[in-house]
């Protein structure tokens, strides 16, 4: 009978923990919502006691007459910091608790970088909710190499910013001297570096267009101006040659040779024959809805303009499009090689064959 006892004592221990693991994970899905579905079954059991530990600390404001203010998470900063952060500017009662919620909900993986308008009027959970995105006070803003102005341009309406593309390309096309590389450039073409920006919705047409020019001044190292006058080339023309390269090249790594053919021709006189800057010569092509018309026909190879590499020798007047750093590197530092043509290899790749004379180049032709 005595062995009985705590035998029966066990049993009911364990079923009382068995009650427990069940009840507690499903009264926590209750109050704050179904857990992370990555998380073990343990983890659900501990992080759903905590919370049903936490009581009100989540629940509750803070401060129920508190007004907005700004609160900025800086990119790459972690669950813990802002936590922190949150608790030292009094908008959250207890930074453990947060966090701990965030993890209990999978929300610690989404937090975006931003600056955001909180409230200690809000409770901690609208709080983790709120900092999942950033798009109420800023907007992301991406250029992709090789666009043209008004490629950037067409992507404003949905940008999030409030800037039509009519005034975008104005300012675009403003000449402007109060960045030195811009002293031979009738707009900012070429210059309009390529990124990703992280702005507030109300940033003007002005200071866009600064913040695009400043992230390519930032670029625009001694070492890399060196580069540009090793190939005795100005910023201007290797931007301008940049560009081209930048819309001949699918695959970044052969920027460099790419370069090398047209730093080649240029040295000894030879046209660029390059089809890009024909294409940026004709516009938009309505017929297939782009600016970068494909293929090219006789005639279009015909098309009088300076910027037609075909007819006309040297670089043309002004960059095509916006570069990105690897093309302006490949430019400044080019591959050593005796090439003067260069076509697409006919498997599809994006990769070239290259040759040092025209009857290698026709013979590397597709059948």
């Amino acid at each position: 009978m005595r062995k009985i006892i705590p035998i029966l004592l066990i049993l009911f221990i364990l079923l009382c923990l068995l009650v427990a693991f069940i009840t507690i994970p499903s009264e926590a899905a209750r109050i704050y919502g179904p857990p992370a579905p990555w998380l073990t079954i343990i983890q659900r059991a501990q992080y759903s006691a905590r919370l049903l530990w936490y009581d009100g600390l989540l629940t509750r404001p803070l401060n129920n007459d508190a007004s907005e203010r700004n609160f900025k998470i800086e990119m790459g900063q972690s669950v813990d910091s802002i936590a922190a952060s949150l608790q030292d500017a009094a908008l959250i009662r207890d930074a453990e608790s947060f966090r701990d919620y965030l993890v209990y909900s999978g929300l610690d993986t989404s937090i975006q970088a931003g600056e955001y308008k909180l409230s200690a009027a809000m409770s901690a959970i609208d709080i983790a909710r709120e900092i999942q995105d950033a798009s109420a006070t800023e907007a992301t803003f991406t250029i992709l190499p090789g666009w043209r102005m008004e490629e950037i341009a067409a992507s404003l309406p949905t940008s999030g910013l409030a800037i039509s593309p009519d005034e975008f390309l104005t300012a675009a096309r403003t000449r402007r001297d109060d960045f030195d590389f811009l002293a031979d450039a009738d707009s900012a073409e070429g210059f309009l570096f390529p990124d990703s920006y992280i702005l507030s919705r109300n940033t003007s047409v002005h200071e866009l267009m600064d913040e695009l020019l400043r992230n390519f001044s930032l670029r625009l190292t001694p070492e890399l101006t060196h580069g540009f006058e090793q190939q005795g080339l100005t910023v201007y023309e290797a931007v301008t040659l940049a560009s081209i390269v930048e819309r001949e090249a699918v695959q970044d790594e052969e920027k460099p040779m790419i370069a090398s053919v047209y730093l080649n021709r240029l040295k000894i006189g030879m046209k660029l024959d390059a089809d890009p800057t024909i294409q940026y010569a004709l516009g938009f092509d309505f017929a297939n809805g782009t600016w970068w018309k494909n293929p090219l026909s006789l005639n279009d190879l015909q098309f009088d303009s300076p910027f037609n590499t075909y007819l006309y020798t040297g670089l043309p007047p002004a960059p095509i499009s916006n570069p990105d750093l690897d093309s302006l590197q490949a430019v400044a530092f080019p591959a050593r090689s005796q090439y003067f043509f260069f076509r697409a290899k006919c498997d599809g790749s994006g990769y070239h064959n290259f040759a040092e004379t025209f009857e290698q180049h026709v013979a590397n032709g597709c059948e």
